[in-house]
């Protein structure tokens, strides 16, 4: 029986990252489910749900030597679930302000609080060397509805000086 696993993987971004990693797992027997994929910071990053007939040693074994050779570092999870098993998204969410410390942590801390899943969130740090500006942009589901998440945001927004902007996603499915 085919077995789901998480497979995380990060290092020194460059060229065949994924070409690699992917081939080894395809030659390895596997399927490969939800992957999110990023460079940050001159760093490449993988998460990636892969299905196999084999246990977590077995995938580690077909990424080990390509990671090695790529320098890369990777984890290998036992995971339940698969293909097409995410809700949608229902709000996304923006904020910006002067980067400070604790911005993530007391947004996402309220929004919690709130009842949002977070689903996604993406965050960069924009402007000058001498005046930074944090952005940070979330989706998820509201499931207090998005009238409880409007109103922590706003009580975020007066007391942190950041600015936010919260609307609701319409997706269409079927």
């Amino acid at each position: 029986m085919k077995k789901w696993h998480m497979l995380t993987l990060v290092g020194k971004d460059r060229p065949g990252i994924v070409a690699h990693v992917t081939d080894a797992l395809y030659q390895g027997g596997c399927n490969l489910g939800e992957a999110s994929m990023m460079r940050l910071g001159g760093n490449f990053s993988i998460m990636l749900m892969v299905q196999a007939d084999d246990s977590s040693r077995a995938v580690q074994a077909m990424v080990a030597p390509v990671a090695e050779s790529l320098g890369l570092h990777f984890h290998v999870d036992p995971v339940q679930g698969g293909r097409h098993e995410h809700p949608q998204p229902d709000v996304r969410i923006l904020v910006y302000g002067a980067d400070r410390a604790g911005i993530v942590a007391r947004v996402t801390g309220a929004l919690a609080e709130a009842g949002l899943n977070i689903l996604e969130l993406e965050s960069g740090v924009a402007g000058s060397e001498d005046r930074p500006i944090y952005i940070m942009r979330i989706e998820g589901r509201a499931g207090e509805g998005i009238e409880a998440l409007k109103s922590v945001l706003e009580v975020i927004e007066a007391e942190s000086g950041v600015d936010v902007h919260i609307e609701a996603i319409d997706t269409l499915i079927g």
